[in-house]
């Protein structure tokens, strides 16, 4: 990937923001969201906007709207050369819209069509394109359709990643916390690489970040905050700790003791001398539609969704134009093997012989994440921050929808060598 660092500034600056805004204070509801996905829009818009609306835009973009289109056009196209990531963009109008010759010359590259007034069939097309260019992940275009619905502009992106070593799945029920007593599908894993789990000082107070590395350049970050901060600042600071805005500790220099939230560090008994990051989490599938609108400041849409018979983008149409409608429509899947649409069980039992006593003392960290808790997808080289959302529930454990199998569940030490 190679979008400018000011622009992945900019769009984690803007997912930092929605995130806080967008997750409710007690994380009792989890959402999911991607600003990788509105901020280009955003940038076309504002490539085309003039007065006041102009002016908002680039605000809520964070850069000039002179260079909006273009950077818009670079992200796109690097979001593209992530491997296990699509990105699409498209743009529909009425055949009878004038719309710019050089604002239409400086989109991306993507889909144009026309929208011929009838909404049904309009819809229909749309949805098409949407269920496409996802894989069936989403399969609605989030937008309003009416007989006065001049254009569509959208982007689609549709992540997919295997974790280089898969976390082991185990029906369990949590003890304490707002899941106790509750079956769910718990996913355990352990690794040396002690770097993996780092805390972070954050306005919320100390978070905990822990990656989990994908295969295509992307990993995934799962985020835990005291019980009592607030859900939406958790995530922000977690976002903050995952692009590396903030500073943090890693496991290796954390101190022994309970250092952050869902952590115990400490010196325990091993049969072998590598130090050892036990982690406890749970699968989850979060979905979730946003009305852009209702946060239409921080997106910088005020002025572009109020009537004014001049309009508001010039650059795009010499028919006056606004916004009436903005929303987005997310899913996001994390199971054993990846983090995607999909579910993959197994069940196994360690050896039950007798063994020696340990011969060695190591470095031992425990993490679980047993309470509501934050996730990110991150790109690894430019830390631009795909996706951001909030587990408010866990994925339950049905016993008719898993088949078992015998499974050698003996540790795979080798791990450190892979980088997972």
């Amino acid at each position: 990937m190679s979008a400018r660092n000011s622009t992945v500034r900019a769009v984690n600056r803007l997912t930092g923001r929605w995130a806080e805004a967008a997750v409710a204070a007690d994380g009792r509801t989890g959402t999911v969201l991607t600003a990788a996905g509105v901020w280009p829009l955003l940038a076309l818009l504002a490539d085309g906007a003039g007065g006041p609306a102009r002016a908002e835009l680039a605000g809520a973009l964070g850069i000039p709207a002179e260079r909006a289109a273009g950077a818009a056009r670079e992200l796109l196209e690097a979001l593209g050369r992530v491997r296990g990531l699509e990105a699409a963009a498209g743009l529909w109008a009425r055949a009878d819209l004038p719309l710019d010759p050089e604002w239409a010359a400086r989109l991306p590259e993507g889909a144009r069509g026309a929208l011929g007034g009838d909404p049904a069939a309009d819809r229909r097309l749309l949805d098409e394109w949407a269920a496409a260019r996802t894989g069936g992940l989403v399969e609605r275009m989030p937008v309003e359709l009416t007989a006065d619905t001049r254009l569509v502009l959208a982007s689609a992106l549709a992540l997919r990643l295997r974790w280089l070593r898969p976390f082991r799945e185990w029906p369990g029920t949590m003890r304490e916390g707002p899941w106790a007593g509750r079956e769910v599908m718990r996913l355990l894993r352990t690794t040396s690489l002690l770097h993996r789990v780092r805390v972070a000082g954050t306005p919320a107070g100390p978070v905990t970040v822990l990656e989990v590395v994908g295969d295509g350049g992307v990993d995934v970050h799962l985020v835990l905050g005291a019980a009592d901060a607030p859900a939406g600042q958790v995530l922000a600071g977690g976002i903050a700790a995952a692009t590396r805005a903030v500073p943090s500790v890693d496991g290796f220099a954390l101190p022994e003791g309970a250092p952050g939230p869902g952590l115990r560090v400490g010196v325990g008994a091993a049969y072998r001398p590598e130090p050892r990051l036990s982690v406890d989490t749970v699968a989850f599938s979060v979905d979730a539609e946003h009305d852009l609108l209702e946060h239409a400041g921080l997106f910088g849409l005020e002025t572009a969704r109020t009537r004014d018979a001049a309009g508001h983008f010039p650059g795009v149409s010499r028919e006056p134009l606004l916004i009436d409608s903005g929303r987005q429509a997310a899913v996001a899947r994390f199971h054993a093997k990846g983090f995607e649409a999909a579910a993959v069980t197994a069940f196994g039992a360690a050896g039950a012989g007798l063994l020696p006593p340990p011969p060695y003392r190591v470095r031992t960290i425990d993490v679980r994440f047993d309470r509501p808790f934050g996730f990110l997808a991150v790109q690894r080289s430019s830390r631009l921050v795909l996706t951001a959302g909030w587990v408010a529930e866990p994925l339950a454990y049905v016993p008719e929808e898993y088949a078992y199998e015998d499974e050698d569940w003996e540790e795979d030490w080798d791990e450190g060598r892979d980088g997972a």
